[in-house]
């Protein structure tokens, strides 16, 4: 799917900053890094990085490395333009949602990636604040480079993949990015990854919260599902609708001694997004945490 990113360029930074999902996902991986007691001193990696979101929090988090990598070279071209805290000195959300202003508890880092990513210790949200934790641009390194064939760049104690395995058109992709990442993990290292909860279309609108699936087409190893960003004007993209099972077998097939999930969680409500909205979007969330252990 990288060329889709290619072409969507700036517009991709904006179909990622204000939906509703994003702040869930970004609300759920704060909080599967601040359980595993933030990134402080930890080598990490953001897969799917966009444009850096995710890596800049791990940056402010305390990562004595922070590397993101995407296969897009545009994105990776924004990142790097982006900055550590953003040009207008708040950080956009890749992966989380900046209106949303979606919480952040002591200690917690960071999809993913994400963010998404890890963003352990980063105090209060960005976006509120307009301004950001100050992080040593040096701890940065941005990469262009296919998840299914990365360089040995680690080895890392995390990993964070924020729809990443998605992107993959095949099973041999699917699980070439797994054994891709293990390379790349120390010996108990973690994979936190948000991805995609298969089986909703056309039985669930997501569009409340800021994506819509309008097609599915039955080819491959797995379908693929046409959808759109809900920004103005709305963005097109695709992704492939693996099962969860999928991601597991490819885990463990790359060498991931554990596997598990966690229930997607939604920031705390708000006026803008009650606690009705977000029991709706609970009952059939987009997205679900795996977390791996190499």
């Amino acid at each position: 799917m990288r060329f889709q990113y290619d072409s969507i360029g700036e517009r991709f930074v904006e179909s990622k900053t204000t939906p509703a999902f994003s702040a869930a996902d970004t609300h759920t991986l704060l909080g599967a890094l601040d359980a595993l007691g933030g990134v402080h001193g930890l080598d990490t990696l953001d897969l799917a990085c966009g444009y850096g979101y995710n890596t800049r929090l791990l940056a402010r988090g305390g990562a004595r490395r922070a590397v993101g990598v995407d296969s897009s070279e545009e994105v990776i071209r924004l990142a790097r333009a982006h900055g550590v805290t953003g040009a207008d000195g708040a950080d956009g959300a890749d992966g989380a949602d900046r209106s949303a202003g979606a919480a952040r508890g002591a200690g917690t880092a960071g999809s993913g990636a994400g963010s998404a990513t890890g963003t352990t210790g980063a105090a209060a949200d960005e976006a509120d604040t307009g301004k950001a934790p100050s992080a040593d641009a040096a701890s940065i390194e941005y990469v262009v480079a296919d998840a299914a064939r990365l360089p040995q760049m680690g080895p890392f104690d995390l990993a964070t993949a924020v729809y990443l395995f998605n992107s993959a058109t095949d099973r041999s992709a699917l699980h070439a990015m797994f054994r891709s990442i293990r390379a790349n993990l120390r010996d108990g290292g973690r994979l936190l990854a948000i991805v995609p909860n298969a089986g909703a279309y056309p039985n669930v609108d997501w569009s409340p919260y800021g994506v819509r699936i309008v097609d599915r087409i039955h080819e491959g190893d797995a379908p693929l599902l046409k959808a759109q960003f809900l920004t103005q004007p709305s963005v097109d993209f695709e992704f492939r609708e693996w099962a969860h099972a999928d991601f597991a077998e490819a885990a463990v097939e790359a060498g991931f001694s554990t596997v598990g999930w966690q229930p997607n969680r939604t920031p705390p409500a708000d006026g803008v997004r009650d606690e009705e909205y977000w029991t709706a979007y609970r009952a059939w969330p987009i997205s679900s945490l795996m977390t791996c252990t190499a």
